[in-house]
């Protein structure tokens, strides 16, 4: 499906930037763009970047305070961490203190594509302003939305398929999780307190009225999304992706560049029909996902379960990976729980890359493996996701033998292979 406004905002020159990036022909890119397979953001001093059909599988870090920690700093921290560590985006998720000073600050020193949640922000004043979080009005919803896209933001993740009838829908299939989104758990509590619709949904037309005219893209949130492997694929979740399919529609016609963010806790075995369901049912818009995590029992090592899932994930059509960090389900991630997260991330990313055909993504390992067998340290140092881990486990396990590795020393595989394919040369001579 095409629109009326087939560039979406998006500039020659981030198109220009983006083809060249991503290895693909600008005609093609602008076609995907147009169909809505392919969402292209940044520019303005923001790094362009694409997510979606033929696009190399991207990784997003979640920052942001929260009540019980509302330091500016320390998010800030986070930030030029997870850029250093490779991040293609991040999301400003704060709950706590200034909410506005902290988006502009992070906007300010955010130097990829920058998202947030409006619907924490507006329940938080809400509280502030009317004593209740439930008595936020969808005025003062959408007025939040707006005042983040003035502050510059690539997309916002709205919870507009929470819907009286898709929470409905979770009765009929009781989970052990419950809603586990926290914007869409306070969606939820607000229709049945207020007795009404969610805003986000039925003031859908204005909210992208708004969008677009700041050039905002749409990331359509999940927020029925299970968390918990047992609720993976239920009523509530399909129901709700049925509902963002056909926003994702909407959002094309009106010119804003829309993708679907999915789960969450997912088996194994149930991963590729998730991104299948998503596709089908959104219209093959760009698939954001969490994780998703394929077991509940590792806490501390989540990143770990969700590379898992992610790879997966992302190997069957998934496009936009957000971390998980090792303290999810525990606490606010530290710096250290941020780069792990994205390196975790990164691994699955390009793991999938790879079975994906992804302009360059094979050549890399390739050359990885010629220098291994070269036994050229400082060219596997430079080919790694994370050059400085090299160096640091090289530095710290010291050999008497430059040339080998404190694993086996004279025993070196690597070694003895290239001797024999030396001495089978020198006798083909």
């Amino acid at each position: 499906m095409t629109t009326s406004d087939p560039g979406f905002g998006v500039s020659a020159d981030v198109l220009a930037r983006i083809a060249q990036d991503e290895k693909i022909d600008a005609a093609t890119l602008s076609e995907r763009i147009q169909q809505g397979t392919v969402v292209a953001m940044g520019g303005d001093g923001v790094l362009p970047m694409a997510i979606g059909a033929g696009m190399r599988t991207k990784v997003n870090a979640n920052l942001g305070t929260s009540p019980d920690y509302p330091d500016l700093a320390g998010e800030l921290d986070k930030l030029h961490a997870a850029v250093a560590a490779g991040a293609d985006a991040v999301m400003d998720l704060s709950t706590g203190g200034d909410i506005d000073e902290i988006r502009r600050a992070v906007r300010a020193e955010c130097p990829v594509l920058l998202g947030t949640v409006p619907v924490y922000q507006a329940f938080a004043e809400a509280e502030d302003r009317h004593g209740e979080m439930m008595r936020m009005t969808g005025d003062e919803l959408l007025e939040v939305v707006a005042r983040h896209c003035a502050d510059n933001i690539d997309f916002a993740t709205l919870h507009c398929g929470v819907t009286r009838a898709t929470v409905a829908a979770l009765k009929t299939q009781p989970r052990i999780g419950g809603i586990v989104s926290r914007g869409g758990s306070l969606l939820a509590a607000w229709m049945r307190h207020n007795n009404a619709e969610n805003p986000l949904y039925e003031r859908y037309d204005e909210l992208l009225a708004i969008l677009r005219e700041y050039g905002v893209a749409i990331s359509l949130g999940d927020g029925l999304r299970p968390g918990a492997v047992a609720d993976a694929t239920d009523a509530g979740q399909v129901a709700e992706t049925r509902v963002l399919g056909e926003l994702v529609l909407r959002a094309r016609a009106a010119g804003v560049q829309a993708f679907v963010e999915g789960p969450g806790h997912v088996p194994l075995d149930q991963i590729e029909a998730n991104v299948l369901l998503e596709k089908r049912l959104c219209h093959d818009a760009p698939f954001y996902v969490l994780g998703p995590l394929v077991t509940d029992v590792a806490p501390g090592y989540d990143h770990i379960t969700g590379a898992i899932g992610g790879a997966i994930c992302a190997a069957a059509g998934a496009d936009f990976l957000c971390y998980v960090t090792p303290a999810e389900h525990l606490g606010l991630p530290t710096v250290a729980d941020v780069i792990d997260g994205v390196m975790a991330s990164r691994i699955a990313a390009h793991a999938a890359d790879i079975v994906k055909g992804v302009p360059g993504a094979r050549e890399w390992d390739d050359r990885m493996s010629r220098a291994r067998h070269e036994l050229d340290w400082r060219a596997m140092e430079n080919l790694a996701l994370d050059p400085g881990r090299v160096r640091l486990t090289r530095g710290d396990r010291p050999t008497a033998d430059d040339a080998a590795c404190s694993m086996c020393g004279k025993f070196c595989s690597v070694r003895a292979s290239r001797f024999m394919e030396q001495d089978a040369e020198g006798s083909a001579r």
